[in-house]
């Protein structure tokens, strides 16, 4: 999968022949062929003309236009990517399949986030590291008994809180210092990387379930919103700690972010500025890039993993008497 990420502020996207062409005041910083591209990233004040908006449309590439921090505006999808008739199974499916998928969502969550403290764990033994994940075992427990959708979201939540409270524990760089999640605005460097890259996964969810026909606004764990694509929302769960957050730890701990030159304090918050998305976006993309084994032990590069997950969603909204598995951290 190849994505063109533009971060950088200024920028000017055009046509010519087959190519895209990322300029700033005339030079050409990169260019790409359109028949490689699965999806275009806009951060920020950028421009792209009409023409390559068209050529993206014809080939079937969405376009998401998201601000410098990542939060996201809309997308430009081509009509053909309909997805009415596959959005009358998901409008079909019972409350009672929906509960299912939304426990192995949660399940699959809170393993992960165990398996994020438990690597830190085989470094350095930690008693707060250990009562976290203690207490997720025990969170897993119960929503494997939740029978409400409400009930599993206040586990999740608890989960995440008790996740993040030893989360600073598995920061080796002094310069970073993380007590508690903190999203509208980040607080602070840590939460600024973490809201960037949800942000940039649940992009990329989008874009694939789009792909695969799905209709987004219509998902399992998530409350049904016409203005909010919670299909993406209820994927990301059991990807934001074997993706995001191990990358963030990899970043910081490896001082590849830097705590004085890659972050800027406004409006109450801290974010990334250019360099530090900059820095980010290679790391993201490189870690997709990487080949992994998956669970039937073939070799796929990081990429297919979202797409794995996708399809399985997909042929649950078919049959849900199948039901849903999620991806394992193992």
């Amino acid at each position: 999968m190849k994505t063109l990420y533009i971060s950088q502020q200024g920028c000017y996207v055009c046509l010519e022949k087959d190519l895209l062409l990322i300029k700033k005041n005339k030079q050409i910083l990169n260019q790409i062929q359109i028949p490689l591209l699965e999806q275009v990233l806009i951060f920020g004040k950028s421009q792209i003309t009409t023409q390559a908006i068209r050529a993206c449309l014809f080939k079937n590439i969405p376009i998401v236009y998201l601000s410098r921090m990542g939060y996201c505006y809309g997308r430009t999808i081509a009509l053909e990517r309909g997805y009415r008739q596959l959005s009358r199974y998901q409008q079909q499916v019972e409350l009672y399949h929906k509960l299912l998928v939304a426990r192995a969502i949660i399940k699959g969550k809170l393993n992960n986030s165990k398996i994020i403290l438990q690597r830190q764990l085989r470094r350095k033994p930690n008693l707060d590291l250990q009562d976290a994940i203690n207490t997720l075992n025990y969170l897993q427990e119960k929503v494997d008994k939740a029978e409400y959708i409400e009930k599993i979201m206040g586990y999740e939540g608890a989960g995440a809180v008790t996740y993040f409270s030893a989360f600073g524990q598995c920061l080796t760089n002094p310069d970073f210092i993380f007590y508690s999640r903190s999203r509208r605005p980040p607080a602070n460097p840590i939460n600024a990387l973490l809201s960037f890259g949800y942000q940039v996964l649940w992009n990329h969810l989008l874009a694939l379930i789009e792909l695969q026909g799905l209709d987004p606004y219509y998902a399992c764990l998530h409350q049904n919103n016409e203005r909010h694509a919670t299909l993406a929302s209820d994927l990301i769960e059991e990807f934001r700690a074997g993706i995001v957050d191990s990358l963030v730890l990899y970043l910081v701990n490896k001082n590849i972010i830097n705590a004085q030159e890659n972050f800027i304090f406004r409006d109450g918050g801290c974010f990334l500025n250019d360099s530090g998305r900059k820095k980010y976006l290679q790391a993201f993309v490189t870690r997709m890039e990487e080949i992994i084994t998956n669970e039937k032990g073939e070799k796929e590069p990081r990429w297919d993993l979202l797409m794995q997950q996708i399809i399985k969603i997909k042929q649950f909204f078919y049959s849900p008497i199948t039901g849903y598995q999620p991806y394992l951290l193992r």
